[in-house]
């Protein structure tokens, strides 16, 4: 479960950044509340997988989801352009968030 725990507070990280950028500085209603709603909430689960889980590889776990996930979210929603040494940052850390998935013991 912890990691199932760690999984929604990445997804919740992505949804809360890129809502912000939706908000346009937190002048749009709907966008400002979700990115405050999935603030918390992604605090929130991430507390509880830290529990179980070691600090350092759930926070950086947490926060390569996030990276990933928004890099994504920003290409394909708002037109982001990427170079190909960024992404070949980003597998790095793919390759990083999976590399600690495998290493850290159960």
């Amino acid at each position: 479960m912890k990691w199932i725990y760690l999984l929604i507070a990445g997804a919740l990280e992505i949804t809360w950044a890129v809502t912000m950028k939706m908000s346009n500085g937190f002048t749009v209603l709907i966008p400002s509340i979700i990115t405050c709603v999935g603030y918390i909430a992604s605090a929130v689960f991430l507390s509880i997988a830290l529990r179980q889980l070691p600090l350092g590889t759930a926070y950086a776990m947490w926060t390569g989801m996030g990276i990933v996930g928004t890099t994504l979210l920003g290409i394909f929603l708002f037109n982001e352009k990427l170079s190909v040494p960024q992404v070949i940052c980003v597998i790095l850390i793919v390759v990083g968030i999976v590399g600690l998935k495998i290493l850290t013991k159960d």
